[in-house]
């Protein structure tokens, strides 16, 4: 089967573009991309972070599911110790309602301090087992509540209950009955969570829970361990790991030649936003020394044209094949590559024209090694 394509909107806007600004660029962005092929959509949330300035994903979504036909969407993601369980319940079932089908749901337990500090959560609270035990008790909360079936449940971090409903006797008794805000089909979304470090913990729940996937590229090693810490819990959990199911989230532009491409880059809103924000935010977290690594070369010395020679897949369709085959046969292959969108808001041109030759001129071209695989005669596939 051949890869496919899909955005992930995070947005990068620059930091003078006005929130009306933003949600329009959102949405033009799903509209081109749904006219594209694209599969999927996915879109951040950030409350602290002035480049990545969307906290209510769902408002995006629900504005693009009026303009498009086939593409699906997803917050990524949620973070999930900032909200309400219940009151995110409610929403998630209502917006999966909406889009009758085209929805998934990407979670996550926080990557930025000042955010959960706006949340109330500081101190030790923000480490990351006591995020993920608080993740753990949001779904369970969440899951209850779309089986709607009585309880009440008093946790660590949160209280929630869903009510027994009375049988309606009375045509004024069905006028009080409860809302039903399951999701679409009755059954629950898919989920989908994201990794980023070599190690990602995300990764091990995504495979405990047969969650799908999402790897935020950090270096090829990066990328294999992903693989290796999901496939080894899904296995663990009873599942068939799939790498179908694999989503990477990369830097990709496609250009007609490598030398159009690589200058759209350099000077274009990808390098702007690079230069003057994620560079600098990788070296000091210690972001850039899996690319570093990759190359064999000092953390301090990757710059931008490095990481567009070196990182990034930039080039001609032909090009870019040959840069994801060649990643491919060296991490096994995934199933969506997840490109990361930037700010052409002025002038889309250029973007639009990329991201047209990579679902129509790249992607059909690139094939999974093997759609399933199976680590062990005992797994089964998930229901």
């Amino acid at each position: 089967m051949a890869m496919q394509t899909g955005l992930i909107f995070h947005p990068y806007m620059r930091p003078d573009r006005t929130a009306r600004q933003t949600f329009e660029w959102g949405v033009q962005s799903s509209i081109a991309g749904d006219k594209a092929g694209f599969d999927s959509m996915m879109i951040s949330e950030h409350a602290s972070q002035i480049w990545e300035n969307i906290p209510a994903p769902e408002l995006i979504i629900a504005a693009s599911a009026l303009h498009t036909k086939t593409i699906k969407f997803a917050p990524m993601a949620h973070i999930l110790p900032h909200h309400n369980p219940t009151k995110l319940a409610m929403t998630v079932g209502w917006l999966s309602q909406i889009l009758e089908g085209r929805y998934f749901m990407g979670i996550g337990a926080g990557a930025y301090p000042l955010a959960s500090y706006m949340h109330g959560i500081r101190g030790d609270d923000q480490k990351t087992e006591h995020l993920n035990e608080m993740v753990r008790e949001s779904l369970d909360i969440m899951e209850r509540i779309w089986k709607r079936e009585p309880f009440f449940f008093e946790g660590k971090y949160w209280d929630a209950g869903f009510p027994e409903e009375e049988i309606a006797v009375t045509e004024e008794d069905e006028q009080h009955k409860l809302a039903n805000y399951s999701p679409w089909g009755g059954s629950f979304p898919e989920f989908a969570v994201t990794g980023f470090s070599a190690n990602s913990p995300s990764m091990k729940l995504a495979g405990e829970r047969n969650f799908k996937p999402v790897s935020i590229y950090s270096g090829l090693d990066a990328l294999k361990r992903h693989w290796e810490i999901y496939a080894e819990a899904n296995i663990k959990a009873g599942f068939t790991p799939d790498r179908q199911r694999h989503a990477v989230s990369q830097t990709v532009f496609v250009g007609d030649t490598d030398a159009a491409a690589k200058k759209e880059v350099m000077e274009g809103p990808i390098g702007y936003c690079f230069n003057r924000y994620l560079i600098p935010i990788w070296r000091r977290f210690g972001m850039m020394d899996g690319f570093a690594k990759d190359a064999g070369i000092d953390p301090l010395k990757a710059d931008l044209e490095f990481l567009v020679d070196k990182v990034f897949v930039v080039g001609s369709p032909d090009t870019v094949v040959e840069k994801i085959s060649t990643l491919f046969e060296k991490c096994g292959g995934w199933g969506t590559l997840q490109i990361e969108s930037h700010d052409y808001y002025d002038d889309p041109s250029p973007w639009f024209h990329s991201l047209e030759l990579a679902a129509k001129e790249v992607a059909p071209r690139i094939k999974l090694p093997g759609a399933v695989e199976r680590a062990s005669g005992t797994a089964k596939v998930a229901a």
